[in-house]
């Protein structure tokens, strides 16, 4: 990606109102994305993870159109797929627990205190990221030797190159939330558009050149450690090095519960995938399915924003009632923006899929469309609540329900179905745990879904997008 600039890109940040001025700028490519007005943390956040979604997506499409065969192509999607499958439980986990703990923990902080100095909240976790990756790393050999006997006949492709991403690539994932808690919302986009405008030539320049599949794996590892030399400079400006083994274990107490929600709750996609490798034998129905199997990426990426960003308010009780409100009216603007968003891809998925990819991936759109309901429980938030008011046992409590429904039901529609059962699955047991979510606030907290849901234009929505989705599965409507 070819970037030019005559000047050099000056900032003033205003940091009452979070706001970022930039003047006017003689540039061509990706420094025009960052003239914006104003940008506060959760775009910020928002903008690099649809960023993070784009690079993905734009990999993918070159390597269908690249000389890889499907086959290729199924080794690298599985490369990445076991390397978040065996980490982004407890990465989440221990994240979801800093931005609980930061500036309110017992072991630095008095409840509610605002500290201006270094972090060593920062570091301390950190330190426990580091710490499972290296778990992970160390335990490495004897997981592969576990696979066959779950079912996944083929070898998990490059052990040595997946374990040394493992223990790597988890620590920078830092970066973007150092950046959030110091309102640094600027530097995140920054963060983004050069990080993942290098990452897309990295792993694309080889293959395009005529190297493998493995030839962008390292062009992954290139691009983390420079990632790496830039989570050393925000740790020595932004964090106090000091080692506290009882700020871990406070975070350890709070963010277990959150390891294991993530881990059973979000381990949905990766249960599909796990299903999907022992049922087809051939990589290359593995890659289709990956292919298929994401969802509107700005769904999940505005509903995930608002709602780590109103956790700290829901922390309080003090805090609690203009939260409510204004979870009910920002979910109500995202759903005037996503629902719609939403049916319009659902129209064109199946004309678009062929054609952005090629006629042996068409089968993957009929797996996109199940995947762009989950809009339909993403845009309500009890679990936000829950989470807010530290109840963590019971969203493990749900993450439970949900895998306990959702192993024998993928097995059950993978018959009639295919590959299309799978993510049927996956969309009826993701409702069944905001159903009880849902239950849990209004029996046992005394918080009605009317307020802090937008009732009437969530059911409107919803009730559109299944009728133009059984229309098209039918057939009825068949534009391709």
């Amino acid at each position: 990606m070819y970037l030019s600039c005559k000047y050099y890109l000056r900032f003033t940040f205003n940091r009452r109102y979070n706001y970022l001025y930039s003047f006017p700028l003689h540039c061509s490519g990706l420094t025009r994305l960052a003239k914006l007005k104003f940008i506060d943390n959760i775009k910020g956040m928002q903008a690099v993870q649809l960023l993070r979604f784009i690079t993905f997506l734009i990999i993918s499409i070159v390597f269908t159109k690249s000389h890889l065969t499907r086959a290729e192509i199924g080794q690298w999607e599985l490369f990445l797929f076991i390397a978040s499958l065996l980490s982004f439980f407890w990465v989440s986990g221990i994240i979801q627990s800093l931005l609980t703990l930061y500036h309110r923990n017992k072991t630095f902080r008095s409840r509610g205190e605002t500290v201006e100095k270094k972090s060593p909240e920062i570091f301390n976790a950190f330190l426990l990221i580091l710490f499972f990756s290296l778990l992970v790393f160390a335990l490495g050999i004897p997981i592969k030797n576990a696979l066959p006997s779950i079912g996944i006949k083929q070898d998990v492709p490059y052990l040595g190159l997946l374990l040394w991403y493992i223990l790597l690539s988890n620590p920078v994932t830092l970066i973007e939330y150092i950046y959030l808690l110091n309102n640094r919302s600027h530097r995140i986009l920054q963060y983004g558009l050069y990080t993942y405008g290098a990452q897309i030539l990295l792993v694309l320049a080889p293959v395009i050149a005529g190297y493998d599949e493995k030839s962008a794996i390292y062009g992954l590892f290139i691009i983390t450690g420079v990632r790496w030399i830039w989570l050393i400079i925000l740790l020595r400006r932004y964090t106090l090095i000091k080692v506290s083994f009882e700020f871990i274990r406070e975070q350890l107490y709070v963010g277990m519960p959150l390891v294991l929600t993530f881990l059973i709750s979000g381990s949905a996609q990766y249960i599909d995938g796990i299903i999907i490798s022992v049922a087809y034998e051939d990589p290359g129905v593995f890659a289709m399915f990956r292919y298929g199997a994401k969802e509107f990426p700005l769904v999940f990426l505005l509903a995930t924003g608002l709602s780590n960003a109103l956790l700290p308010q829901f922390s309080t009780r003090e805090g609690m009632r203009e939260a409510l409100v204004t979870l009910k009216t920002k979910s109500e603007k995202l759903m005037h923006l996503l629902f719609p968003l939403s049916i319009v891809t659902m129209f064109f998925a199946r004309w678009l899929y062929p054609r952005v990819f090629t006629p042996e991936f068409t089968r993957s759109a009929d797996v996109f469309l199940i995947y762009l309901l989950l809009i339909i429980p993403r845009l309500v938030f009890p679990q936000t609540i829950v989470i807010g008011r530290k109840k963590t046992n019971i969203t493990l409590i749900a993450a439970a329900i949900e895998i306990c429904i959702n192993i024998p039901l993928s097995l059950f529609l993978i018959k009639p179905y295919g590959v299309v059962g799978v993510a049927l699955a996956t969309f009826i047991v993701y409702s069944l745990e905001k159903i009880f979510l849902i239950w849990y606030v209004w029996a046992k907290m005394k918080i009605k879904p009317a307020d802090y849901i937008p009732v009437l234009p969530w059911i409107i929505y919803s009730s559109l997008l299944v009728l133009l989705f059984v229309l098209i599965d039918h057939r009825v409507i068949n534009f391709h």
